[in-house]
């Protein structure tokens, strides 16, 4: 989906992007991680043609972009920043039919799809489509900028800290269903970020960057579990096993142990039962198929979490 081949990208005597060489495959959730001043978002930018590179080659779905005008390529892949960037002047159907209203669709058509759009990212349309960016909350403006981001129905979304703005709780809520949509979607994303929680609950693949180079390349649970080197250990800093444990449904790792309590909702992650087994001091907790116990899950914290996907 993108190929990215020995890319440098340099500002005078500073090089922001090293020789970096990675491929993101379709359909997948790829984070982009690491301290500020990594090269995370000049890489995204360069995906998108909004700045020239220096050296290298990338392909997306197969096209040189180099053959491609930026206005054309921009049109086929959506593109969400932490500011949002909504246009203040429009309310909410014109900002989520910009893209749409470029590529000429017909007015029925682009009702619909605003519609679409907004019940996607849990918003009534009657009630939102006529609201100005001032009258939103910023997790409203925020679902918005990823309804305007997916209007046009494309491949690729490019997300450069979405999330930023938005307040812890709803920031949490906001993060779930947009992985929900990308799954159902199936869309290709690349996403930066800087908060470890936020790359190890989002990602199928996290890509840790430092000085404009990748460091490790890996599934959430190898890269907490294995870490490649020094680097990544402390800048994980030994952290993180509990967020893995937010990704794993604990009927997944049920035993075939039955028990006369009520069980936890079908829904409860590993980390939901971790925090139930700590308030009520049970060493086994029941699940809809079964039962989980204190061994069990501190085997797979250690060692298996990543057998099941």
């Amino acid at each position: 989906m993108i190929k990215i081949n020995n890319v440098t990208k340099k500002y005078d005597d500073f090089t922001a992007v090293n020789n970096l060489s990675l491929t993101v495959n379709k359909a997948e959730f790829l984070v982009l991680l690491g301290p500020s001043g990594s090269g995370k978002s000049t890489l995204l930018r360069l995906i998108n043609k909004m700045i020239p590179r220096d050296g290298g080659e990338i392909e997306v779905e197969g096209d040189n972009i180099d053959d491609l005008k930026g206005e054309e390529l921009r049109k086929t892949i959506g593109y969400v920043i932490q500011s949002i960037g909504l246009f203040p002047h429009m309310n909410v159907k014109k900002n989520i039919a910009t893209v749409p209203h470029l590529l000429k669709w017909d007015n029925h058509r682009i009702d619909q799809r605003v519609d679409e759009m907004l019940e996607l990212v849990g918003l009534e349309p009657e009630v939102y489509k006529a609201k100005k960016p001032s009258e939103l909350s910023g997790g409203e403006a925020q679902r918005i900028g990823v309804a305007r981001a997916m209007a046009s129905d494309p491949d690729i979304l490019l997300m450069d800290e979405p999330f930023g703005a938005v307040d812890p709780i709803n920031r949490l809520r906001i993060q779930k269903e947009f992985r929900k949509i990308q799954r159902t979607l199936k869309k290709t994303v690349v996403f930066v970020t800087h908060d470890i929680d936020e790359a190890l609950l989002l990602s199928d693949r996290i890509c840790v960057m430092n000085e404009g180079e990748i460091v490790q390349v890996d599934t959430p649970e190898q890269i907490v579990l294995n870490p490649a080197n020094d680097f990544i250990k402390d800048f994980f800093k030994g952290e993180g096993i509990l967020t893995i444990l937010s990704r794993k449904p604990a009927v997944d790792y049920a035993e075939p142990v039955f028990m006369e309590d009520s069980p936890m909702d079908e829904q409860a992650t590993l980390r939901e039962v971790l925090t139930k087994m700590l308030s009520t001091g049970q060493n086994r907790v029941p699940l809809p198929n079964g039962s989980i116990s204190w061994e069990a899950l501190l085997k797979i914290a250690g060692r298996d979490i990543d057998e099941k996907k």
